[in-house]
Parts: C-alpha cells; sequence; structure tokens
C-alpha cells in the first residue's frame, strides 16, 4: 500500500480536498463534486452545521451520497432517500493478476459518453454523471462496434485511485470482459506507484467474489446515505 490508509477512511473527502479539488464546490465544513461529474458529498463531521453546509451546495430537487461510518440521519435541511453499505477493498499486492484475452480493450473518450450512460442505465453498476469521465481513465470493450463492458476511474487521492464504474450488458456476462478491464486498469494504476481500490455493494457478492480472486481485500464497511434538499414551507 502506497498512501496512507487514513485517507481511505474518507474517501470522498480525501479525493476533493486534493487530486479532484478542482472538481470540488464546498468549504471546509463540506464539498461535493459538481452535479454533472459525480453525486458524491462528504462533510467534516456529521453534525447540523455540516449538514447546513451540503444543503447550501444543493439545488431543488438535487441528490447526493454522502459516505460516512454510519448512516447518517436527516438534518440541517436535508431528507434522506435511501441508505445502503458498500464494502470497500483494496488491492493487497504489488503486481497485478495477468490478463486473459477478451477482446481488445479501447481507451473511451468524451464522444463515448451518451452509450456509456445507456449502458449504464441499463446495468447500473453505480452513479455516473456526463463528466465522470474527466476523473480519469475509462476503457471498453466492443462488440460489432457496440459497448458491450466498461470501467474506468473515479476518486483519487495520494497514493490510491478507486476502480470504479465496472459493468457489462448482460447479453455479454460470464466471458471475462469486467475481469479484463479491470486488471487493465489495475495495472495502470499500480505503474503510476498507487495503490487500487474499489466500493462494491455489499449485496453483490458474485462483484466481490471476482475482486477477491484479483487480489482485492476487504477492507471496511461505509454508510451511503443519499440526500436531498427538505422541501420548504409552502
Amino acid at each position: 500500500m502506497t498512501g496512507d490508509p487514513k485517507l481511505l477512511e474518507r474517501p470522498v473527502w480525501s479525493a476533493l480536498t486534493t487530486a479532484h479539488a478542482g472538481f470540488a464546490r464546498g468549504n471546509e465544513l463540506a464539498r461535493r463534486y459538481s452535479p454533472d461529474v459525480a453525486p458524491l458529498c462528504s462533510v467534516r463531521e456529521v453534525s447540523d452545521a455540516c449538514l447546513q453546509a451540503l444543503a447550501a451546495l444543493m439545488a431543488p430537487g438535487d441528490v447526493v451520497g454522502l459516505f460516512s461510518a454510519e448512516p447518517v440521519a436527516a438534518g440541517g435541511g436535508l431528507a434522506v432517500l435511501a441508505q445502503k453499505f458498500v464494502e470497500q477493498m483494496v488491492y493487497a499486492h504489488s503486481e497485478a493478476v495477468p490478463a486473459a484475452d477478451a477482446g481488445p480493450v479501447v481507451r473511451l473518450t468524451p464522444d463515448d459518453v451518451p452509450e456509456m450512460m445507456r449502458l449504464v442505465d441499463l446495468t447500473q453498476p453505480g452513479p455516473f454523471a456526463p463528466r465522470t469521465i474527466a476523473l480519469g481513465s475509462y476503457i471498453g470493450i466492443r462488440s460489432a462496434g457496440a459497448l458491450i463492458a466498461m470501467a474506468g476511474e473515479r476518486m483519487r487521492f495520494d497514493g490510491f485511485t478507486e476502480i470504479s464504474a465496472v459493468c457489462t450488458h448482460p447479453a455479454h456476462r460470464g466471458r471475462g470482459h469486467a475481469s479484463v478491464l479491470v486488471r487493465t486498469l489495475m495495472r495502470q494504476v499500480l505503474d503510476r506507484g498507487e495503490t487500487p481500490f474499489l466500493h462494491v455493494y455489499n449485496d453483490n457478492t458474485s462483484a466481490a467474489a471476482l475482486y477477491e480472486k484479483l487480489g482485492f481485500a476487504h477492507r471496511r464497511s461505509i454508510a451511503v446515505t443519499v440526500l436531498k434538499p427538505e422541501l420548504g414551507p409552502i
């Protein structure tokens, strides 16, 4: 592990105060990615003052996911839409497992975003916005010209890069595409002297099993609370 593990405790805050500060909105109390980049946010601490600061960064109808040690209750002008846990997994070795051949991997560009959004809508790997691709390297696999699988880099901070948006079209699953894409990204991250990590929904046991085979180890559970601004008085 190349970076300080304490940075993994608050990955969104770590990213928005360092490598991704240019994508951040907010201040010392609350920070969020620009809405067109990612619906992720963090607060300095879970308190009314910090939640109020977060609410001030949101427009009516806006929705964000707040990463924290425990689920966050409504307050500070914010209502809770949903709560779930993700498992944080960190690569435990220094070299990536060699990739098997599952078709040519292509670099994805902003021109590919409409097709990427359609694949995300179909497979629901997690939040992906029109400018998420600006956060890092995104790659995919095509079949007959159509994008059938993709993955990329999302949060990044000192010594660590998150692998995210791993998804495969249902008609093309079981052929090793996700494994190839994740391994390709792992090599990129390791070549930069950084450690790959990722988050997987705690009920997605098949994905967690794949990541374990690729050398990722479970580190901790993180609560994700989906928040929106409370409606004002009528």
